[in-house]
């Protein structure tokens, strides 16, 4: 019986991010949405903070503010987040942690530093990802996962080169504890100078990765790229390579997501994402009435 090859995704364009200002006023990296690439179907943003020191006293987050129709993922790699929700909600996020929100019908929250690290000052790295919902899901109940670094799975090969953070769908035999909405993928690679992995993705998947720190190589065809730069594949293949490039000095630390395409009209206005201007004004209506309640401090 003969064994016929699994093709692996070409890479279809390389997207470099921009810098702009977010929330109480902290720099964030932005792939997208960006006036060269709006959305990348089911993903709505990706925005890279930091990494930046703080003095202290002087950390800033993203105070009291809405949102409606789709979910927000923080990731944090460095420093404390403290979150409140209109809901009752609370937590807080550290190193390794993980909060994957599903707005839907409507929430209020801040994301804010802890007062500990508001004290101390320090260092904050992390990411925030707009994940859209498919219009049965957005006025769904709103609720939260919040996965601390010790529950999120991890493995790594043999010889210690590649190691994986599997925060949803599967990579090297660990399978994600999140439970997502419509089917994700979403991995922490960290590649040793030289090392090479390739990673199954379902072939109806729209895949990318974001570079966290350092220098790969990806797709069959070999593309290279750098750090703060969006790979987009090529919907042509069942599975990604990635490498890490030989001589330099640190691994390649990246981001690897992927989602099957929601194809419904978006209409989007800051915190709020619908399917129609309409939906949107209600939203906006339906905040300013306090219907998305308040949060209690």
């Amino acid at each position: 019986m003969s064994i016929i090859a699994t093709p692996a995704r070409t890479v279809e364009r390389v997207v470099q991010s921009i810098r702009t200002i977010e929330g109480g006023g902290f720099v964030v990296r932005r792939p997208f949405p960006t006036r060269i690439l709006e959305d990348y179907d089911p993903f709505l943003m990706l925005d890279h903070l930091g990494p930046v020191d703080y003095a202290p006293g002087k950390a800033v987050g993203a105070p009291t503010h809405p949102h409606r129709g789709f979910e927000t993922v923080s990731y944090f790699l460095e420093g404390e987040n403290q979150h409140k929700d209109s809901q009752g909600n609370s937590g807080k996020l550290g190193p390794g942690d993980v909060q994957w929100m599903t707005a839907g019908s409507g929430i209020v929250h801040d994301e804010m530093p802890t007062e500990e690290f508001q004290r101390t000052g320090g260092r904050v790295h992390g990411f925030q990802i707009w994940v859209n919902l498919p219009a049965r899901d957005k006025m769904m109940k709103p609720r939260y996962q919040d996965i601390p670094a010790a529950l999120i799975p991890e493995a790594t090969n043999a010889d210690g080169t590649v190691k994986v953070r599997v925060v949803a769908g599967e990579a090297m035999g660990q399978k994600a504890v999140i439970d997502t909405r419509t089917p994700i993928m979403f991995m922490h690679y960290t590649l040793q100078p030289g090392a090479s992995v390739t990673q199954p993705v379902p072939n109806n998947f729209n895949v990318f990765a974001y570079i966290i720190n350092g220098n790969g190589v990806f797709g069959a065809d070999q593309v290279k790229a750098k750090e703060g730069q969006m790979v987009i594949f090529a919907q042509n293949g069942d599975e990604v390579s990635l490498s890490a490039q030989t001589g330099q000095a640190g691994p390649l630390d990246l981001l690897l997501l992927g989602g099957v395409p929601i194809n419904e009209p978006i209409a989007r206005y800051g915190p709020f994402v619908m399917n129609t201007e309409a939906e949107i004004y209600q939203a906006i209506e339906d905040y300013q009435k306090g219907k998305m309640g308040v949060i209690k401090h």
